[in-house]
């Protein structure tokens, strides 16, 4: 007997504008139309986001925030109001749930939702991105993108394609060559270091990857190989969850050099802790126990961890319990390739996660 192929949906991905930044020049005329940054401008501070005046200097998010001032010297760096962003999120999930129920949070400002059947009964799922888009602007005075498609892959990649305030659809015929054109570091799951790797071994697109047969994946890729050999078909049968709980947060880096020196490495996982706390705050997701990764040279891993009896809800906890773990190991044995920084064990949150389809009407 032939397999059951995967069911038919239409999924919308929705991306709010620069959202932090957003709602800081709503609530703020004169803000509006200056280059800002929401997060911190000091030494060790980090961009949560920037908005769309500062993004023509090449601010970005994750960016620390020195650079961000050299880059662009007149920016406006504003403290983060997380209960503004969390209110505002919030009444724009309330507007999903006229929809659809089939939501699955990624963060405060992006989400998937399932309207393969939904509420109103409407058939077109773009048509339902524009109600939707249309509502936010009217009810929040903020912007969002939205990406149609036929699988979550697509989607969570088109609502990138016009960018601000604007919609891609991807039916399920254009699937493969959307992929095919795609660079390879913007699909969903392929991280900076695996597409170093793929550009190494002359993977630039999907095509290129497509191009590639399974058994050269695996040798190459491992376990992550058999997504790599769908996504660049266009294929992801992954449902939205609208109840899925996540197991951690966590950000590692990869070094050009691998480092040894003690001053050095205490830089690096402070930058990294204020990398993750970001992510944190942005996820709403607070963790009992801290997780230390240090790759060495030789890519032999370590793991230290530290557990309290509650949540870690202080950036400076935070960055303070990832020195202490990183300094207990000095000096390290060899070269650190890698450090990363995890929170696990946490609160109740939103869910996150990370077969070819029949034509579908978009």
């Amino acid at each position: 007997m032939d397999p059951v192929p995967p069911p038919l949906r239409k999924i919308i991905h929705i991306d709010m504008d620069a959202f932090y930044a957003s709602v800081e020049q709503r609530d703020d005329p004169a803000l509006r139309g200056q280059p800002i940054a929401v997060g911190g401008g000091g030494p060790r501070g980090v961009v949560a986001t920037a908005s769309y005046e500062a993004r023509t200097f090449g601010v970005k998010s994750a960016m620390p925030g020195a650079r961000a001032r050299r880059l662009c010297p007149g920016l406006i760096f504003v403290t983060p109001r997380f209960d503004a962003y969390r209110a505002a999120s919030t009444h724009i999930r309330e507007i999903f749930s006229r929809y659809t129920e089939i939501v699955q949070p990624l963060s405060l400002d992006e989400a998937y939702l399932d309207v393969t059947v939904n509420k109103p009964g409407i058939a077109s799922a773009t048509q339902v991105a524009e109600e939707i888009r249309h509502l936010i602007r009217a009810e929040t005075g903020l912007t969002a993108s939205a990406g149609v498609s036929y699988n979550k892959l697509i989607a969570k990649l088109a609502s990138d394609q016009n960018k601000p305030d604007g919609v891609c659809v991807v039916r399920p015929s254009e699937g493969p060559a959307f992929i095919a054109a795609m660079p390879v570091r913007r699909i969903h799951g392929i991280g900076p270091v695996t597409a170093r790797r793929m550009h190494e071994l002359g993977i630039e697109t999907g095509a290129d990857l497509r191009a590639r047969d399974l058994r050269f994946l695996q040798a190459h890729f491992g376990s992550a190989a058999d997504y790599y050999y769908r996504a660049a078909r266009g294929q992801d049968d992954r449902p939205v969850r609208d109840r899925e709980g996540r197991k951690s947060v966590s950000v590692e880096d990869t070094f050009f050099d691998d480092l040894t020196d003690r001053a050095a490495l205490v830089t690096e996982i402070d930058r990294i802790a204020a990398s993750l706390w970001t992510r944190i705050e942005k996820a709403q997701a607070w963790g009992r126990t801290v997780v230390l990764k240090v790759k060495f040279a030789d890519f032999r891993i370590i793991t230290r961890s530290r557990s309290f009896t509650a949540p870690v809800r202080s950036p400076d906890l935070l960055a303070q319990t990832a020195r202490e773990l990183l300094l207990a190991q000095l000096p390290l044995r060899m070269g650190a390739r890698l450090l990363g920084l995890g929170v696990h064990n946490l609160e109740a949150e939103e869910a996150v996660e990370q077969g070819e389809q029949l034509a579908l009407s978009l």
